[in-house]
């Protein structure tokens, strides 16, 4: 396994797939690799209240109801805290330019000034080490590394911790031996500030 920096494996859950049509996040999730361990016990996990109705198309994915989010702390709380859970790391996400578009949308609700980490996607990861698959889903690649589904599946937290050991067997499958080669493979544009 290639000597990485720390990184902070993170999921959203959110109203709708679209944050430029007013859809919001409603729950973020993330856990930190450092030297290739998953840190589960020191997690982050919250609700966020979208300050609006949750569609019943978004509580048949993800279960989670307005009883959930109705006391939870807004974003202009929730991602503050969640950036400084993951300051010093690289950000990984399955499908990241999804979570990434949400990030740079909900942080313009926050008060003052918040730069987003780089990113890594294990979904661009999975294309690129298994190039004839046809699907790259967290479900796909669950079978394909014989691992079980957890319980809570399309949760925040169950996907991370999911996610997080997806992305170390990838790494292990592909002999990646650097950081210059998993941002190749994996890498999208830093996200810029604004």
């Amino acid at each position: 396994m290639p000597h990485l920096p720390p990184l902070t494996v993170f999921d959203v859950e959110t109203t709708g797939l679209d944050p430029k049509r007013g859809h919001r996040i409603i729950e973020i999730a993330g856990v930190r690799i450092e030297q290739g361990k998953i840190l589960e016990e020191t997690a982050f996990s919250s609700f966020v209240n979208p300050e609006r109705d949750l569609p019943y198309e978004a509580k048949q994915v993800n279960g989670i109801t307005e009883e959930n989010v109705r006391n939870a702390p807004t974003i202009m709380t929730v991602l503050p805290e969640f950036l400084e859970f993951a300051k010093g790391s690289i950000l990984v996400a399955h499908n990241a330019t999804f979570d990434k578009g949400f990030l740079e949308m909900e942080k313009e609700f926050c008060w003052g000034y918040l730069e987003l980490p780089q990113f890594l996607c294990t979904m661009r990861l999975s294309q690129s080490l298994f190039p004839t698959a046809f699907r790259h889903s967290l479900d796909v690649l669950t079978e394909r590394f014989h691992m079980p589904l957890p319980q809570g599946r399309h949760r925040a937290l169950p996907d991370v911790l999911l996610t997080a050991q997806i992305f170390l067997k990838m790494l292990d499958a592909g002999k990646i031996q650097s950081m210059d080669e998993l941002r190749r493979r994996a890498g999208l544009e830093q996200a810029v500030a604004r």
